[in-house]
Formats: C-alpha cells, sequence, structure tokens
C-alpha cells in the first residue's frame, strides 16, 4: 500500500522544525512494529522541513510549507512478507491527526 498526500495545516508551528515530528515518526514506528534502516532530516532556514525515513518495509517522507500552511507526505510499506495495508493506513492517520490535518488531495496505490 502507497498513500501519498497533500495536507492543510492549521497549526504552523508543526510545520516549522522536524523534531517534533521526528519523536512522534519514531514512537510510531516502534509502535507498529516497523523496522527504520535509516533517516534524514533538514530544517529550512525561515521555516519548513524534510525528512526521510527509509524502513526495511520501503519508506515514509514528508515536507512541509509553513508559510501556506502545506505540508505533502508519502508512505509506502511493501507486502513482500505480510499484509502491510492496515499497517500503512493506521500510520497515514496518525500523521494526519498529529498535524490536525485537512486532506487536499491524496492517492491510495495498491501495490
Amino acid at each position: 500500500m502507497h498513500i501519498v498526500a497533500n495536507f492543510s495545516v492549521h497549526d504552523v508551528d508543526k510545520l516549522i522544525d522536524f523534531q517534533p515530528f521526528r519523536t512522534f515518526i519514531e514512537d510510531q514506528i516502534d509502535t507498529l512494529g516497523l523496522c527504520r534502516v535509516g533517516d534524514v532530516y533538514h530544517n529550512f532556514p525561515g521555516g519548513g522541513f524534510t525528512g526521510v525515513v527509509c524502513l526495511t518495509e520501503s519508506h515514509l517522507s514528508v515536507h512541509t510549507w509553513p508559510e501556506q500552511r502545506y505540508l505533502t507526505f508519502d508512505v509506502f510499506l511493501s507486502n513482500y512478507l505480510k499484509d502491510n495495508r492496515a499497517v500503512t493506513h493506521r500510520l497515514y492517520d496518525a500523521v494526519r491527526m498529529f498535524f490536525d490535518a485537512t486532506v487536499l488531495w491524496e492517492q491510495r496505490l495498491d501495490r
């Protein structure tokens, strides 16, 4: 399952610095029993961040634009060893709730 989405976010503070999201997503990865291979995060001067987390199951990424109250998020968890569709949906929903986001656009691909 691969979900790609664009969100509108009211609380701009959550879009400025990656550290709160990083703490949140690491907890989600542990809670859902996923396996992180590595991650890269970057704060941009003036606000906004990008982050990519590589997982043995595949990846997730986030990119924020606080000046537009906007972010993009995608999560892909493969089904090689087990069906991860429900876990993908749970992680996606948790991220949407973390940002208290309104979905502007989303695409769900069953690969």
